[in-house]
């Protein structure tokens, strides 16, 4: 099995964890040679050093708690804290988490059957400085802001969901990209760089090679139409494949066409990556203008 095979199975598979996958994607961004996709892998192994190097699936939105005590034994273990009762240069801080470290470190909160909400502790010095700010005749002796289950679970779904479009994109243009020797990249800076953009970083604004018309339109518009679905159902149906395996394609697009904008897309968009990577010769190339689009409906 070629290097971008092994790389596709391993995102479709539920039980290889996200950094067997990613180290395997290493090994894949020394031979594009393309430094930019080497230093995201390096900062999903490793951690961000800085919160400008994260990226915006890293950052969500969350609220505080504390747990608050008072006299004659009051106490009251899971209270929010409501952010206008803090300075307004505080308020964003309380109600933003940034998720730095590595991704096998978040991947580990969601091992298991457990679904239990992570947390990041306020600094002890700021739970002191407001203990008694936040709620009258109580005192706050511990805060933290809450990350949701579904938070982590959404963040690891999304770099290996990245990873397999890249790797999509990757062997659309060169099947054997994998394969190649060091120091010979088989794809231009230029075009590798331009694919890292589309399905990893999400800036899909400058792609503008070898599209239609709609292409263009499609990335740059802000949902996806009926129009787009059925032109990538013409795409598809146009290509010399299996008559069967057209059918089976078709099926999987109208299912993602009925559940565009619901919690289903995701499992029938998955569907169609995975049966896109059984047959990417074939269909890869027709494909490949839509993904962009694909991809942004998952967030």
């Amino acid at each position: 099995m070629s290097l971008l095979r092994e790389i596709q199975a391993a995102a479709t598979d539920q039980s290889t964890n996200t950094a067997t996958l990613l180290r395997k994607c290493k090994i894949l961004a020394v031979r594009l040679g393309n430094e930019e996709f080497k230093q995201w892998i390096d900062n999903e192994l490793n951690g961000y050093k800085t919160i400008e190097e994260l990226p915006e699936y890293r950052i969500i939105v969350t609220g505080s708690y504390g747990y608050f005590v008072g006299g004659f034994g009051m106490q009251a273990p899971n209270l929010p804290i409501p952010p206008s009762c803090l300075p307004e240069n505080l308020r964003k801080w309380v109600t933003t988490c940034h998720l730095m470290q590595a991704i096998s470190s978040y991947e580990s909160c969601i091992d298991g059957d457990e679904r239990d909400d992570s947390h990041e502790p306020w600094p002890a010095d700021m739970t002191a400085r407001f203990a008694s700010k936040i709620y009258q005749r109580v005192n706050c002796i511990r805060a933290w802001k809450l990350i949701p289950h579904n938070a982590i679970v959404g963040l690891v779904d999304t770099v290996k969901t990245r990873v397999l479009n890249f790797v999509i994109g990757i062997e659309a243009e060169d099947p054997d990209a994998g394969e190649a020797p060091l120091h010979q990249p088989p794809l231009s800076q230029e075009k590798t760089t331009q694919i890292f953009n589309t399905y990893i970083t999400g800036n899909v604004q400058n792609v503008a090679t070898g599209g239609s018309d709609f292409r263009q339109k499609a990335i740059s518009s802000s949902g996806l139409s009926d129009e787009m679905f059925q032109k990538l159902l013409d795409a598809i149906m146009h290509t010399e494949e299996d008559t069967k395996i057209i059918n089976m394609m078709t099926a999987i697009v109208e299912e993602m066409r009925g559940t565009s904008g619901t919690t289903q897309f995701r499992k029938h968009y998955l569907s169609f990556m995975s049966a896109l990577s059984d047959h990417m010769q074939v269909f890869g190339p027709v494909v490949a203008p839509y993904l962009p689009v694909l991809v942004r409906l998952l967030t």
